[in-house]
């Protein structure tokens, strides 16, 4: 079975490397491990957490995604490109990404599976295809690669931060700046685990915001994250006291100017072709929700 290499990027647990450098789970780095999939430095992995040095050689079984594990499922959806390596897809408000508890069927996935002609199977069985993803409430683009070269190639632009993503965000109350950087790790909450926080001994987190617009009750920013992490942008926005517009878990219980989801839009993705080589930008156009939105405080700032 043929095998993907790569070299440890930094000195860490070996489940957490096998995730970063092949874009998998750790459970599923972990299951692997446990399945004699994987080698460091030639030699047949024992261990999920045996410490690996940077710079040492991993390699992977390379595996096909089982895709009738998955239900293909013939849901509307926008795709703004499409080659024989990847499609770039407009993700709606209120779809999730892929299969897991609780959201076995409606997911990107689904819809991937049914409107595609093949995608890779480095993420596994629930997440054939995906390379990064977005929050159930949050809409806009998604880069899905359709076989394990390109998988790989993006997921190394990732690493690299060569990707630039660009998000609009409605956030609560006027800002007092123009634009500003935000420089604070973040890691899984101790209270609440499926909550994120800011955490001195977490994960390096990167966000950079643009004033675009004062609206009275609110702002909307252009928001770029030169890290990925989990719920970055609402984490890092609620701790600097301007919450996502909407977000019930890190702006509070009671919805914001009247929303029931947060309002943040993915709205540009650039980055290079993993086969010509050229570097490429795509936009999702501004949803129905959010558009609304802007239109009516806009018009309560003229008022």
């Amino acid at each position: 079975m043929p095998r993907m290499i790569s070299h440890a990027p930094r000195d860490g647990r070996l489940d957490v490397l096998i995730s970063e450098v092949f874009a998998c789970s750790r459970s599923r780095a972990a299951r692997l491990i446990g399945e004699g999939a994987v080698t460091v430095g030639g030699m047949l992995a024992q261990k999920a957490g045996m410490p690996v040095k940077a710079g040492v050689i991993l390699a992977m079984e390379q595996l096909e995604a089982k895709l009738p594990d998955v239900q293909k499922e013939d849901i509307p959806l926008r795709i703004l490109y499409q080659d024989e390596d990847l499609a770039v897809v407009d993700k709606p408000c209120g779809m999730v990404v892929h299969p897991a508890a609780g959201n076995e069927n409606g997911t990107l996935v689904n819809a991937l599976l049914f409107a595609l002609d093949g995608l890779s199977g480095i993420g596994g069985v629930k997440r054939p295809g995906i390379v990064h993803r977005l929050d159930k409430e949050t809409s806009g683009i998604v880069l899905a690669a359709k076989n394990d070269a390109a998988h790989l190639a993006i997921c190394a632009q990732f690493q690299a931060r060569q990707v630039e993503k660009h998000y609009l965000a409605v956030v609560e109350g006027e800002m007092k700046q123009e634009k500003g950087d935000i420089s604070l790790p973040i890691a899984r909450s101790k209270r609440n685990r499926k909550r994120m926080a800011i955490d001195p001994h977490g994960r390096e987190a990167v966000t950079r915001w643009a004033l675009l617009e004062n609206l009275r009750r609110a702002a909307l920013l252009d928001v770029r994250i030169l890290t990925g992490r989990t719920h970055q942008i609402r984490v890092h926005m609620a701790y600097i006291g301007h919450p996502v517009a909407g977000d019930q878990v890190y702006g509070g219980k009671r919805p914001a100017l009247g929303l029931d989801h947060q309002c943040l839009h993915a709205r540009e993705l650039t980055f290079i072709h993993p086969s010509t080589g050229g570097r490429m930008t795509l936009n999702a156009e501004l949803p129905e929700y959010f558009a609304e939105l802007l239109t009516k405080l806009r018009r309560e700032f003229i008022l």
